[in-house]
């Protein structure tokens, strides 16, 4: 079902990969929609600044991607916050050993040719976006990875395999937004295409508002959009 209009005192919460632009073939492999960056810039001033990024990614890749970008960003599912004009505000007390996390990833990885690591701050994903075939082994070896570190959970997600920081959330993250200004008292919807955004489709809609699940696939989301592009056309109206 296609969602109505954008409510005048909407909270805006936004995923990127799969929902703001296409999914491609590696993480550094996208491609911004030219009109992307002024949609958003429209939709900041029109919702009083109520409209954050909440991404797998972290905060400073999606400042890469999108450097104008004027509201808050909740990067790597919400371990990351960085509100507009303050530093990043990081996860406390994680005591992981990151750069250890990483070659051990590589480690698992080199097994098998088209199996992608991409290192993150606060953890580490496995693609086989290349190789479905390996979808068993990938979770085999990220259950394995994530024995040795207890303070991280791992994320199923589209042909790839996360692990976050367990106090992580997409859903958290929201909840966490809405909870100040300028989302506070707002209407939160949030549209997202993957695994990682179910939990806070269902926090928006539990709070009032509704959630869009953007391509195929089952959903708690009230309504859907068949891809990025669909969605920039439900923003721009």
């Amino acid at each position: 079902m296609t969602p109505p209009d954008l409510p005048e005192d909407a909270a805006l919460f936004l995923d990127f990969d799969g929902c703001l632009v296409e999914i491609a073939p590696t993480p550094d492999s996208i491609t911004v929609p030219d009109a992307l960056p002024d949609l958003l810039a429209q939709l900041h001033r029109r919702l009083q600044g109520a409209v954050a990024l909440i991404s797998g990614r972290n905060v400073d890749d999606l400042r890469r991607y999108l450097p104008e970008f004027p509201g808050a960003i909740a990067g790597s599912h919400g371990a990351e916050l960085a509100l507009p004009g303050q530093p990043i505000q990081p996860p406390a007390g994680e005591g992981i050993d990151i750069p250890a996390l990483h070659r051990q990833a590589q480690d698992i990885a080199a097994a098998h040719d088209g199996v992608l690591i991409e290192p993150k701050p606060h953890g580490v994903v496995l693609h086989y976006r290349a190789r479905p075939d390996l979808a068993e082994w990938a979770q085999a070896a990220m259950d394995e990875l994530a024995a040795g570190y207890p303070m991280l959970a791992i994320q199923p997600a589209k042909m790839a395999f996360e692990l976050r920081p367990k106090d992580a959330g997409k859903d958290r993250a929201l909840l966490r937004l809405l909870g100040s200004e300028p989302f506070l008292g707002r209407v939160p919807v949030y549209a997202g295409d993957d695994l990682t955004d179910e939990v806070a489709m269902a926090a928006a809609q539990s709070r009032g508002g509704f959630g869009i699940k953007i391509g195929d696939g089952d959903s708690v989301a009230r309504y859907r959009l068949p891809d990025p592009a669909a969605l920039a056309q439900w923003l721009a109206r």
